[in-house]
């Protein structure tokens, strides 16, 4: 009997220690998944992308600024050449400033570093240009004299040019005051060996993805559609096409015609005889 009580206590004394170690194991669960919820929160508070124009108007009125350029490492991008790429970045800073004298690098701004991929910065968006570099020569060149916002700078190498590729928005068609990611993008294509740049957009469209067909200087390209009119794309509930562009020629063409689109459709609709 005396065994049979003890086996019972120890029985009760090992439930009571895994009931609350389950208690501790699901508070620190809980705990954790609240600190992660306020980081993606923070994140997204963070990478508000470029301020809108009207944003600026109102800013200037008061004679103010809220954000300051910032550099990322340089990239080497051409090793004969010594030729490298600058991503420039922005901090939006805790408090606005004044716009007058120069720039304070010292002003209070948000520290956070968005990703450590040198060639991404986030979801929203933290590039608003890009310098090209030469150190042999010491040549600065910036590609963009206009207000844009864009997250990756990919990098294309074929036996006579190297292509720089950004997917970027420039207008603030989201209405939300800021220029990022949600506004419909357009495709810039630099040539190193040209040194030009090129616009690949359609109006109302948004540049969702591209890829090089294999062994060629053609993209295919797919545009996002924005059915409901509220000027960003939803790949969850608006429709895609595709397009092939030529970096050659510059010409945009389509990959599959009108009469398969429209047999494709009424095949879906069920209204094809």
């Amino acid at each position: 009997m005396k065994i049979e009580k003890y086996n019972q206590r120890i029985l009760a004394v090992l439930g009571t220690v895994g009931v609350i170690f389950l208690i501790v194991a699901l508070i620190a669960f809980i705990s954790i998944t609240i600190m992660e919820h306020r980081r993606f929160n923070d994140y997204e508070d963070t990478e508000t992308g470029v301020l809108s124009d009207e944003k600026i108007e109102e800013l200037q009125k008061e004679n103010k600024r809220e954000q300051v350029i910032s550099f990322r490492q340089p990239r080497l991008i051409d090793t004969l050449n010594s030729t490298y790429v600058i991503p420039v970045s922005h901090k939006t800073l805790d408090e606005k400033e004044d716009i007058n004298g120069l720039l304070n690098a010292y002003s209070a701004s948000s520290d956070y570093e968005p990703s450590d991929n040198r060639y991404s910065s986030g979801a929203y968006g933290n590039y608003n240009n890009v310098i090209v570099y030469k150190p042999k020569t010491e040549n600065h060149k910036k590609l963009f004299n206009e207000r844009i916002n864009f997250n990756r700078i990919q990098s294309e190498y074929f036996d006579d040019d190297i292509y720089l590729l950004m997917n970027i928005a420039k207008n603030d068609t989201y209405k939300d005051g800021v220029i990022n990611l949600k506004d419909f993008k357009s495709l810039y294509i630099y040539s190193l060996k040209s040194e030009k740049l090129k616009n690949v957009g359609i109006d109302g469209m948004d540049v969702y993805d591209y890829e090089f067909l294999n062994e060629t200087k053609d993209l295919i390209i797919r545009f996002g559609i924005d059915k409901n009119d509220d000027g960003t794309y939803n790949e969850y509930n608006e429709p895609t096409i595709i397009k092939k562009y030529n970096l050659e020629t510059g010409i945009l063409t389509d990959i599959v015609d009108e009469k398969i689109r429209s047999e494709l459709q009424k095949t879906l609709e069920g209204t094809k005889k």
